[in-house]
């Protein structure tokens, strides 16, 4: 018995040493009959009780614990296997090798003992699952690395040292150690050889550059481009049927926004017929566009739908419906996303696939997500993502300022935060209201009125009736808000819409009226009723104070002693910016202002006390900032759609490389880049340069100088203008530092959020040398920073003159 055991462990070696290409196969193949003859063996020794499934899996085993003890015995020595697997999957050619580690494999199955087994039969079903895998991989290998030598093809797999490309070497080097950690690697052909890592890296990522070697016939996926042909012209449209079936139901959150897209259906239509007209049938590219609303997906959380009723937070919503809105009546080809179900479905990224990447190029043009959203796009479409972000445009209400947004930077120079670090271009952020001009400002819009409706407004007004801004019993209970209140009220009759179910709020004094919430189309006559709309601090930039004025009211709100920001207060603790809020709506204060909105400080009773009594003679007019009419957000979406690309790599500004002709052509002449503009301290782009492609275009660039500790939104603001940040990198260069006459002793290349910039005492000049870092936001008291600013349409801050 022994010899022959012996005589048999000597055949099967000889054997699995002499049939190289079907000696995996044949381990494979024998190890699955063994399992098989085990599992069915199995049952035959399970212990069944009365009224047992001839289906059902019992854990029982006759044999108790020693039972146990050979079936442990037999899943370590799968795991022994499975070892050995994975050391063969990456193999050599070399025979010696070979011969080693198939010793083993074999002496590893020689201890393999089968006995009774059931307890733990499926962690052994699952080993030998992996198996499989491993056994394909090493087949795959072999045929790959046979084919390489046949095709001359080896050679051609060395990994490259493209300076386009600098994280290849150590991608490559990531995947030899990690290939098999995720089965998505597999699943794209990947099988261990540094062939499939190349190809992978080149064709399914992009870390590496395109093998030669390679049919090219199809582009790898990241650069894949729309052909003109194939584009087709976007039309406006002024049915909202098809988008209100879009938004779907089973939430009140989707209800509201149904509500809000039905009561501004006309204004939406009329606004689609002007801009029509002033674009002059221009073409307008069609997009393929997905709009997923992470907030309300249940994978978030979703705390805001059962608060729509119960008097919280809407302005997300709004919002939300006006861009849905915006893109479909501009006539793109619109999919919504409330799921991470329905997201998967519309990225064709199946469940269960972990962290692979999208096998072709992505279904669309453009993504709008927010915070929640890009998590979970994320977390479900894996490493592809990076590749695609370029795409993603992220509705973010209080925005996202470069420094926080740069992920390596926020780390180390302590701007990181719950939020940002997403490595974004920061105009790829939208915001509710146009603060941080780093981003793009995306909006919403109020209901526009007539003039009869203005008219009959201004006939109706209550003189001395006013409504505080807060819907929550938790805004009322502000400290001190006792002593303004009781001066508003001996002036003025004081009415309220703070939600409840049984009780009157004990928050609300007995002298407000108190109207409970009150439904979108009763608050606009309430508000139509009223003279004054005066908020309590919070919340902060909702879209509340706008419709009041828009309804003719005059909008009181405090003013901040210091200005509220991350430093100082727990709301803003977290958040992507270090914007300072010197009052609770600073739009309001800064572009829409007296006579519509006073600001005043609260805690002094003879400033609060003098304003009511202004407010009460002052007849205002109902008003409304064209950016927030209908009109107006569709010119600005339609500006961004069609000019803004964050998927063409902006090239560096390199000014040697500029044409500068004469006023007749043909001869370069010398001369400086920038030039003094006229009435202006300002500088411009000289008219006999030759401007390079940019939106917005050069035309618009004003170029100034801000003061020690003054950020270019500040600077560019003084001298009335926008600070542009897509201008940052025409102007990151000595020639703009010298069209200045700043004298500069040492001019150095740096990565700070704060370049380009100068220090007067030290003569040092500063250039930026990470474009993501250009921002309007940042100021250092050591530093005056080159600002590029432009002009900007009237009434519409987000475009310059020439930009639409």
């Amino acid at each position: 018995m022994t010899a022959g055991s012996t005589d048999a462990k000597i055949m099967v070696r000889r054997c699995l040493l002499t049939f190289k290409p079907f000696r995996i196969f044949v381990v494979g193949i024998g190890f699955f009959s063994l399992c098989f003859l085990m599992t069915s063996l199995g049952g035959q020794f399970s212990a069944k009780r009365l009224g047992d499934s001839p289906f059902t899996i019992r854990t029982e085993v006759l044999g108790g614990v020693e039972s146990r003890g050979v079936l442990r015995k037999i899943s370590d020595m799968l795991e022994v296997i499975l070892k050995r697997m994975d050391s063969l999957s990456k193999l050599d050619n070399t025979s010696t090798t070979d011969t080693r580690r198939l010793d083993e494999l074999s002496s590893a199955i020689n201890r393999f003992q089968p006995a009774g087994l059931v307890e733990r039969i499926q962690a052994i079903a699952q080993n030998v699952s992996n198996m499989a895998i491993r056994v394909e991989q090493i087949l795959q290998n072999s045929m790959v690395q046979g084919r390489a030598v046949r095709d001359g093809t080896s050679g051609q797999c060395d990994v490259p040292r493209d300076p386009r490309f600098p994280d290849c070497p150590g991608k490559v080097d990531w995947m030899r150690a990690r290939w098999t950690s995720d089965p998505c690697y597999a699943f794209y052909g990947v099988d261990g050889s540094d062939c499939s890592f190349l190809i992978y890296l080149s064709e399914v990522e992009w870390f590496c550059p395109p093998l030669v070697w390679r049919n090219h016939s199809s582009p790898p996926t990241q650069l894949a481009k729309q052909s003109k042909s194939s584009k087709r012209q976007a039309a406006f449209r002024t049915d909202l049927s098809v988008l209100l079936d879009q938004v779907g139901t089973g939430k009140e959150s989707l209800s509201f926004m149904k509500r809000r897209i039905r009561r501004l259906a006309q204004q939406w239509a009329t606004a689609a017929n002007r801009l029509d007209a002033k674009l002059q049938q221009r073409w307008r590219d069609q997009k393929k566009i997905l709009v997923h609303v992470g907030f309300l997906t249940e994978e978030s959380g979703d705390v805001f739908s059962p608060k729509v009723l119960k008097g919280g937070p809407l302005g997300e919503m709004v919002q939300w419906a006006d861009i849905l809105t915006a893109l479909h009546v501009l006539g793109h080809n619109l999919k919504i996303s409330m799921s991470v179900k329905e997201l998967q479905g519309f990225l064709g990224v199946p469940p269960g696939r972990g962290s692979c990447p999208l096998t072709g190029p992505l279904p669309f043009d453009l993504i709008y997500t927010d915070y929640h959203g890009l998590q979970q796009m994320k977390q479900h479409m894996g490493l592809s993502l990076k590749k695609h972000k370029c795409h993603i445009r992220v509705i973010d209400t209080f925005g996202t300022e470069p420094a926080y947004n740069h992920e390596e930077y926020a780390t180390l120079h302590g701007y990181r935060t719950n939020w940002g670090y997403w490595n974004l271009n920061a105009r790829q952020y939208m915001t509710m209201f146009p603060h941080t001009p780093d981003n793009s400002f995306m909006g919403f819009v109020s209901e526009e009125l007539n003039e009869t409706e203005k008219r009959n407004i201004q006939q109706n007004k209550v003189n001395n009736m006013a409504v505080v801004y807060g819907k929550e019993a938790s805004m009322w209970k502000q400290q001190g808000k006792e002593g303004f209140l009781q001066i508003l009220h001996k002036y003025m009759e004081v009415h309220g819409t703070v939600y409840y179910e049984t009780q009157r709020p004990p928050e609300v004094p007995a002298f407000v009226k108190n109207h409970g919430l009150l439904p979108q189309h009763e608050l606009q006559q309430l508000l139509r009723k009223a003279k004054l709309f005066i908020g309590f601090g919070f919340p902060y930039e909702g879209p509340a104070p706008l419709e009041a004025i828009a309804n003719g009211c005059i909008f009181l709100q405090p003013k901040f002693h210091p200005p509220h920001s991350s430093l100082n207060h727990e709301f803003f603790r977290g958040k992507p910016t270090s914007r300072e809020v010197s009052s609770q709506h600073p739009y309001a204060e800064q572009y829409i202002g007296r006579p519509h909105v006073m600001t005043v400080d609260y805690n002094n009773s003879l400033e609060f006390d003098s304003a009511i009594r202004e407010i009460m003679r002052t007849k205002v007019e109902p008003y409304l900032p064209y950016e927030y009419t209908c009109e107006g957000m569709l010119e600005r979406v339609h500006a961004y759609i069609q000019h803004q690309d964050f998927c063409v790599p902006e090239p560096p500004f390199l000014p040697a490389n500029l044409s500068r002709l004469s006023p007749t052509g043909g001869n370069r002449v010398p001369g400086p880049l920038f030039v003094p503009l006229p009435n202006s301290t300002a500088l411009g782009w000289a008219s006999n340069v030759t401007a390079p492609p940019a939106w917005p275009p050069l035309s618009s660039l004003r170029l100034i100088v801000s003061q020690e500790g003054q950020s270019c939104v500040d600077a560019c603001q003084f001298a009335g203008f926008i600070c542009e940040p897509a201008h940052f990198r025409f102007i990151n260069n000595k020639e703009a530092l010298h069209g200045l006459d700043v004298q500069c002793e040492v001019v150095d290349s740096e990565i700070n959020h704060i370049l380009p910039a100068f220090s007067v005492v030290r003569r040092e000049c500063g250039l930026q040398r990470e474009p993501l870092l250009f921002s309007c936001a940042g100021h250092s008291p050591k530093y005056r920073r080159l600002c590029p600013c432009r002009d900007f349409r009237h009434g519409q801050v987000a475009l310059c003159r020439d930009c639409l």
